[in-house]
C-alpha cells in the first residue's frame, strides 16, 4: 500500500523518512532498477559521505532525463541537506557544482508525496518539470502535477504556471493561462457504461461529468 492511500487522504508533502528508495526501488515503477536503487541514511556518515558524493556528480554531469537517475540525486540532496544541517553545509560538503539553489530546488523535488514522484519514475513527468511543481505548496501541486500529466504540457509551461502560482494566482487561473481547464481530460469507459452513463445523464437533466464526479466522491469516501 502506497504511503498516501491508509487514510485516502492527499498529503502534499512525501511521509517516508528522507532518502528512502520507496519509488526507487519499487520494481513495478522502475523495473530492474529497483535492484539498485540506494537509500542514503543522514544519521549514518558513511551514507553521508555516499549522499555528497552522488550530489556532486549529480551537479556536475549531464545526463539528459534519466528520471530514475534524478530521483536518486534529489534523494541525496535530500539526505545531504537533513545530515549536514543547511543548503550552505550541504553544498560545501558537496562541493563541484552543486551550489545552494541546486541542491535546494532538487531537495523539494524529493519531498513530493509518493504518487507524484511514481509519475515521474515511470517518464509521464519530467524531472525538470517536477522541479517546478515542487514549488507550488499544499494540494495545488497535485492539481499542476495531475494536469502536467493529463494536458502534455511542457517544462517551459509548468515553470509559467508554478511561477504564477507563486506571484498569487490560483492554479486554476494559471492553468487556464496555458489554455488548460482544471479536472478537464478524457476519460475512456467500456461502451455498455458509456451509453448507460449517457442515458442517466438525460434522464437526470445533468451532464456526465456531473454523474461521474458524485460515483468517484462516493467511492473516494
Amino acid at each position: 500500500m502506497s504511503e498516501e492511500r491508509p487514510d485516502r487522504g492527499p498529503p502534499s508533502e512525501r511521509r517516508s523518512p528522507v532518502g528512502k528508495p520507496v519509488v526507487r526501488g519499487d520494481a513495478a515503477v522502475t523495473g530492474e532498477r529497483a535492484r539498485d536503487a540506494v537509500q542514503f541514511d543522514p544519521d549514518d556518515p558513511e551514507s553521508l559521505a555516499e549522499a555528497a558524493e552522488t550530489v556532486r556528480r549529480f551537479a556536475d554531469e549531464v545526463v539528459g532525463e534519466d528520471n530514475v537517475y534524478m530521483l536518486r540525486g534529489a534523494a541525496a540532496c535530500a539526505a545531504l541537506v537533513r545530515g549536514e544541517g543547511s543548503y550552505k553545509a550541504a553544498a560545501e560538503r558537496a562541493g563541484g557544482d552543486a551550489s545552494v539553489s541546486f541542491i535546494r530546488k532538487w531537495a523539494r523535488v524529493h519531498d513530493l508525496p509518493q504518487a507524484v514522484r511514481r509519475h515521474v519514475a515511470m517518464g509521464h513527468i519530467a524531472p525538470t518539470a517536477a522541479k517546478h511543481i515542487a514549488r507550488v505548496a499544499g494540494d495545488a501541486r497535485f492539481q499542476l502535477a495531475w494536469a502536467t500529466i493529463d494536458n502534455d504540457l511542457t517544462v517551459r509551461q509548468v515553470r509559467t504556471i508554478a511561477s504564477q502560482v507563486g506571484d498569487g494566482a490560483s492554479v486554476e487561473e494559471a492553468l487556464a493561462s496555458q489554455g488548460v481547464t482544471l479536472g478537464e481530460f478524457t476519460l475512456r469507459l467500456p461502451p455498455e457504461i458509456y451509453r448507460e452513463l449517457r442515458r442517466e445523464a438525460a434522464y437526470e437533466g445533468v451532464s456526465a461529468g456531473e454523474i461521474v464526479a458524485d460515483a468517484l466522491t462516493e467511492y473516494l469516501d
